[in-house]
């Protein structure tokens, strides 16, 4: 069995590392979400590789390893899909399968809207797809619903999150997003910054803190200015998509939830009404006993939800 490899790779104008394992005929791109790496997918990588598949879990730009462009207009959708195309060029498949969580699910459901020729089943962990809404940008849509205090919304002004995460060391504010275990929204009260309303978690049983080191090393060095990016980009990605209005989800497509992850009874009515049935036809909806990080908090029982979806196709 291949060992796992790392490297970084020329795509799109900009550097992206990677880490590799297996050497089997077919590949799935694992994508990360905020804040995390590529090691969020730690223990799918060599499951995955182990039943013959070729594994590529990048640091998604901005984050780790990976080039971190500095304006806010270089982390749109058609960038991100971008960096993904240039990957699968690089590796010479013309299709492969993708498993996102968080904002890399936002990713690969794009990937799949934008260039389903070069997908063969899209996996989302714990964020659905949702259609744009064609009168409202966004930010306008999270503000009118949220309020200013939404975390989305704070993300907005350049340099406020900086700021405030600077308060704290780094180890801190990514416990305090890691593992979070909320089931309401991210809303901090008036006045207050969403880093000083999120409570400082105790270490659950499912990461060491060890793995909680590897990340935080790897912040120290990038920061959170690249991340927070993908947040400042999506009034520009409301532009952007305005071509794909009224498209569909034409790949075949499987969503994985924690049932306690953050406003899950809007979801759980969301993802078994109608709209997204029509949005996403073959859409496959599974729900874990988890919370947001379910990949992680859950391994072995996602994995086995991965490998289900990727054996069933020819």
């Amino acid at each position: 069995m291949a060992e796992l490899t790392h490297r970084r790779i020329k795509t799109n104008g900009i550097y992206i590392h990677v880490a590799e394992q297996g050497t089997g005929p077919q590949l799935v791109l694992l994508l990360h979400g905020f804040p995390e790496l590529w090691y969020s997918w730690r223990h799918q990588i060599s499951f995955l590789a182990n039943h013959g598949y070729h594994v590529v879990a990048p640091d998604m730009r901005g984050y780790g390893d990976s080039d971190a462009p500095l304006c806010p207009s270089s982390y749109t959708s058609l960038h991100l899909v971008g960096d993904l195309i240039g990957l699968l060029d690089h590796f010479g498949q013309q299709k492969a399968f993708v498993v996102g969580h968080d904002w890399g699910a936002i990713v690969g459901w794009h990937l799949s809207l934008f260039r389903p020729d070069r997908v063969k089943g899209v996996i989302s962990l714990s964020v659905p797809y949702f259609e744009r809404n064609p009168d409202v940008k966004f930010v306008e849509n999270f503000r009118q619903a949220y309020g200013d205090g939404f975390y989305i919304c704070q993300f907005q002004e350049a340099g406020r999150a900086e700021k405030a995460f600077a308060k704290y060391d780094c180890l801190t504010v990514l416990k305090k997003f890691l593992l979070i275990n909320k089931t309401d929204l991210l809303i901090a009260p008036p006045g207050m910054e969403i880093i000083d309303y999120l409570e400082m978690p105790s270490l659950p049983s499912w990461i060491k803190e060890e793995e909680i080191q590897f990340y935080t090393d790897k912040f120290k060095e990038s920061g959170f200015t690249g991340p927070l990016n993908y947040y400042r980009a999506f009034d520009l990605n409301w532009e952007l998509l305005a071509p794909w209005q009224g498209s569909k989800i034409s790949v075949p497509a499987k969503l994985i939830l924690g049932d306690k992850d953050i406003n899950i009874e809007a979801t759980r009515r969301y993802t078994t009404g109608d709209v997204l049935k029509n949005l996403v036809p073959e859409l496959e909806v599974v729900f874990l006993d988890g919370h947001h990080f379910i990949q992680q908090e859950k391994p072995q029982q996602v994995s086995h939800e991965i490998l289900s979806f990727l054996n069933k196709i020819p």
